[in-house]
């Protein structure tokens, strides 16, 4: 725990970056990246070849990727969001099929669901991990449940074994044990039960966005699997599905993010060491500081620390920990974030087609706060942050 001489110290060397709550580049880029541009470019301007149709280097990429994760197949895409929809696409659900997705989300999982003709059951999050919690999947897994969508929510991996196990137990009477799918948009690069984060699921999709572990160009997002049909079908239908004669569109990812997309891979654990750094010196300044929960890592999975998520002690809750976000901005120029809210409150969409069903995390979200993290980031700026966030404490 920081003493109060140390926070005063900390509070004097304020950074030249106004850390957001996101850093709008979640990774780091250097000429490597340039240079790999310039080269895929520069190929490209032959008019036999051009930027090509799928072209060296995706499938490059997506060999490496595949290879880092563990898992047999992967397809590029334009955006994580395309992605699962792809993978929600392939389930073909019918009116009444059931997906399980945590409400503590973004919103592109229900949304996607709502788009493949899929029935949202929101699903209660853990209060230790903000994890959707294996004892409400089994509560509400029924025979109409085609799937279980897990958010690897803020950086660390959701108890994928545990779904699968609930699933295994729960077969559906045509389709079999639903679909264990993961969205590891904010959690690429980390670690679950001796494997990378997207092998334990059937499938697994990661974005690539600018703020993101690691970035192609400012989009981007992956789709990985074992299963060679999805796999072959996501192949086709990222470029309108003629080979598979289903309905797609064009989500293709180009050749020069996945040139990129190959520096950024071979950097991707340097990147994660360096939000861990950041982390776990965090932990430290914050420890055994009252009212608050610090990060919950299991003891099965490392976090990559996409996001620093702090639980608020109840009395906390709602506007007081409205007051520290606007005060850290406001009187120290520090980022911080909810994130998220259920996502139905944010989405009228998806609460007129699914209820609001999730209370215990509606009160469990207004307990979160998320402070900026980055692997760039100083141990100078960290303790400054740290700072600035003990200091509205005190104010409270």
């Amino acid at each position: 725990m920081m003493t109060q001489q140390e926070i005063d110290a900390a509070l004097t060397k304020k950074p030249a970056i106004a850390w957001p709550s996101e850093p709008r580049l979640g990774s780091i880029y250097g000429q490597e990246e340039l240079d790999a541009v310039e080269k895929s470019m520069r190929d490209s301007m032959d008019v036999v070849k051009g930027f090509g149709f799928s072209a060296p280097p995706i499938p490059d990429f997506e060999a490496a990727f595949a290879k880092y994760t563990g898992t047999k197949f992967a397809t590029a895409v334009n955006s994580c969001g395309p992605g699962i929809d792809i993978v929600m696409r392939y389930l073909k659900l019918q009116p009444g099929d059931e997906v399980i997705v945590p409400s503590i989300n973004y919103s592109a999982a229900p949304l996607a669901v709502l788009g493949a003709g899929g029935t949202v059951i929101w699903g209660e999050s853990d209060p230790d991990t903000f994890m959707l919690d294996p004892k409400d999947v089994e509560r509400k897994i029924t025979p109409r449940t085609r799937a279980i969508f897990p958010v690897h929510i803020h950086g660390c991996s959701a108890p994928m074994d545990e779904y699968i196990e609930i699933a295994n137990r729960h077969p559906h009477p045509v389709y079999g044990p639903p679909k264990v799918i993961g969205d590891a948009a904010r959690a690429c690069g980390g670690d679950y039960n001796g494997t990378k984060i997207g092998k334990r699921s059937w499938a697994t999709i990661y974005s690539f966005h600018t703020q993101k572990n690691m970035t192609t160009l400012g989009e981007g997002g992956m789709i990985v699997t074992d299963d060679e049909d999805l796999n072959t079908y996501a192949h086709s239908v990222r470029m309108y599905g003629g080979g598979v004669n289903a309905w797609g569109t064009s989500n293709v990812m180009t050749k020069v993010q996945a040139a990129v997309g190959l520096v950024q891979l071979a950097k991707l654990d340097s990147f994660i060491a360096g939000r861990r750094r950041v982390a776990y010196a965090r932990n430290k300044m914050l420890e055994g500081v009252e009212g608050i929960t610090l990060p919950y890592n299991p003891p099965n999975a490392e976090s990559s620390f996409y996001m620093y998520p702090i639980k608020l002690k109840p009395e906390w809750a709602g506007p007081k920990r409205d007051y520290i976000i606007t005060t850290l901005k406001e009187k120290y120029n520090v980022g911080a974030v909810v994130a998220n809210n259920p996502s139905y409150m944010g989405r009228k969409i998806l609460a007129d087609h699914f209820g609001k069903t999730t209370p215990l995390s509606e009160r469990l979200a207004s307990q979160l706060l998320c402070l900026s993290i980055h692997p760039a980031m100083s141990d100078s700026d960290n303790a400054y942050i740290t700072a600035a966030f003990l200091s509205c404490l005190h104010e409270l």
